[in-house]
């Protein structure tokens, strides 16, 4: 059944009641047809979302069961194996391999005709590809759909490049460049509507190079891509990942949206956006209208009303000298000795995977020794806010304003702070951040002889942050213009306080070694799920 096949006869329904019964019933008949238009036959669409590393892996698979290579992609050229992918034309067939990924990512591409044809192409026309990192992040995507049944006709997908390390981003813009110069790419592009949709990594960005610095690089990297895609005539199109923290791209969405640069793209604009958050901001009617009304406004501000915003090239240098700053202090800490075994062993880190609550896994991959490369943004961010240490929102940014009040420019940074919305949002983000601290409830970490020292580095910067954004804000305390937002998180903090309480008394006793350690790691699984619910935007 088709859209037509409802819509058609509903609108013939409701011409009958209106000429031939006095519009009976015809509000609720508005309102079902409301329904039908916006949710269609396919009620919501589904993404598709695949880690790079995985289509690298079927990749290898795919070359060497049809001869190309014999065990890396190293033995190909870059030439030699462009010209296969956008090329050849082979027929891939899920059974013909035995590693569960590459039968898995096969079988997906092959079904995605059957699920277009059953909801129409709005049921799903997404594929996200996570950690990309070069050419090659959309180019095997691209060869994976013409191998999988669409050698010979349009692709109807958006091949969309997920970049989230400082990496990626640091080289998205030629990415984009390269493909752009391809005639299959751009031909795939035609047949797109010239559009182009790119996520940039809030979460995985934050974890990878400390607040500041991801924000600022998220930043460039829009406006750097939006002229790339200018110039080729492609509307570039941005899907922000809104997770519910600041370190997860979270914070007063327009808020964010009205500190963009004249230079970023705003043809359209796509969210994804956290579970609780979505309760807490779109939960009732009475919500909705006002959020949505918020960022209405904040799209207005800066294009009706004229009030595009510019960064100096003095106000940008000086943003990426304080994000520099700041992530050489997070960089350092990154690399402590501690770092990883704090988070492992003094955090509920390894009890998201059992609470089962994350979109994905709690990390990537199955190694024996834990890598901040492997975990999930969720897991990540979400054991600093169970510590209530919050970390990955501010961590740096008072070593970076301390250094600079040291050199006698910090007015510089007062100026920045009033004049610059871009910079002034993420100060605020990070204020919002260190009001939901609490470093009391772990100061009895202080006399742990492995972790004490390392907690001590963590609150040393915790209040040199605060200390460092009160005086740069001109405020006695954190968030003290935002009210209702304060107040809102004091209520919140009450009630989670003995929960969190309690979790690190469990976790005490699971450190020490105890005969009842199912039943104290049930309590550290339970009061994760109330934090996180209670909490609003945790994780």
């Amino acid at each position: 059944i088709g859209y037509e096949d409802l819509i058609v006869p509903l609108e013939e329904i409701q011409f009958i009641l209106i000429e031939k019964y006095q519009s009976l019933y015809l509000k609720d008949l508005e309102k079902f047809i409301d329904k039908v238009k916006i949710f269609k036959v396919h009620f919501a669409t589904i993404d598709i979302r695949q880690d790079h590393s995985m289509h690298t892996k079927v990749m290898v698979e795919v070359l060497k069961k049809n001869g190309f290579i014999n065990d890396e992609l190293s033995e190909l050229s870059d030439e030699e194996l462009l010209d296969i992918l956008l090329h050849k034309n082979l027929n891939l067939v899920a059974d013909d391999y035995e590693e569960d990924i590459v039968k898995d990512t096969i079988k997906n591409i092959l079904q995605l005709q059957t699920i277009q044809a059953k909801n129409g192409e709005e049921g799903c026309n997404r594929y996200i590809i996570s950690n990309s990192e070069d050419k090659y992040s959309i180019l095997f995507v691209y060869a994976l759909f013409r191998w999988c049944g669409w050698a010979d006709k349009e692709i109807t997908f958006d091949i969309v490049p997920l970049f989230e390390t400082m990496n990626g981003m640091d080289t998205a813009q030629d990415t984009m460049k390269f493909l752009f110069s391809l005639p299959e790419y751009m031909a795939h592009l035609e047949n797109r509507n010239k559009k182009q949709t790119i996520m940039l990594g809030f979460s995985d960005g934050t974890k990878d190079g400390g607040y500041l610095k991801a924000n600022w690089s998220i930043l460039k990297t829009k406006e750097e891509l939006s002229e790339v895609c200018d110039q080729n005539d492609i509307a570039a199109v941005f899907f922000d990942g809104r997770g519910g923290p600041p370190a997860r791209g979270g914070g007063k969405t327009h808020r964010f949206y009205a500190a963009q640069t004249n230079k970023v793209a705003n043809n359209e604009i796509q969210l994804t956006i956290q579970g609780q958050t979505i309760t807490s901001t779109y939960g009732t009617k009475e919500q909705f209208i006002y959020n949505s009304e918020q960022l209405l406004t904040a799209g207005l501000s800066n294009t009706i009303l004229g009030k595009e915003i510019v960064i100096s090239d003095a106000d940008r240098a000086l943003i990426e000298e304080l994000s520099e700053l700041s992530f050489k202090k997070y960089d350092d800490l990154k690399h402590h000795d501690k770092f990883m075994p704090y988070l492992e062993n003094m955090s509920t880190l390894k009890y998201y995977t059992k609470a089962n609550i994350g979109s994905r896994p709690g990390k990537r991959g199955n190694k024996a020794k834990l890598e901040l490369s492997d975990l999930r943004a969720i897991s990540f961010v979400g054991s600093w806010s169970q510590l209530k240490q919050n970390v990955p929102g501010y961590y740096g940014i008072g070593t970076a304003l301390e250094k600079l009040e040291k050199d006698g420019r910090f007015e510089e940074a007062k100026r920045l702070y009033q004049e610059v919305p871009f910079f002034q949002a993420l100060m605020m983000n990070s204020m919002m951040s260190l009001t939901k601290c609490y470093f009391e409830l772990t100061s009895y970490m202080k006399e742990n002889k492995e972790y004490g020292a390392f907690w001590e580095i963590l609150h040393a910067e915790y209040e040199l942050s605060k200390a460092m954004l009160l005086k740069l804000s001109g405020m006695e305390i954190l968030m003290k213009k935002e009210t209702i937002s304060r107040e809102s998180i004091k209520i919140r903090e009450s009630i989670v306080l003995p929960l969190l309480v309690i979790q690190q008394y469990a976790l005490q006793r699971i450190g020490e070694g105890t005969e009842y350690k199912e039943l104290y790691e049930k309590i550290v699984t339970r009061s994760l799920y109330g934090n996180i619910n209670a909490s609003r935007n945790s994780a």
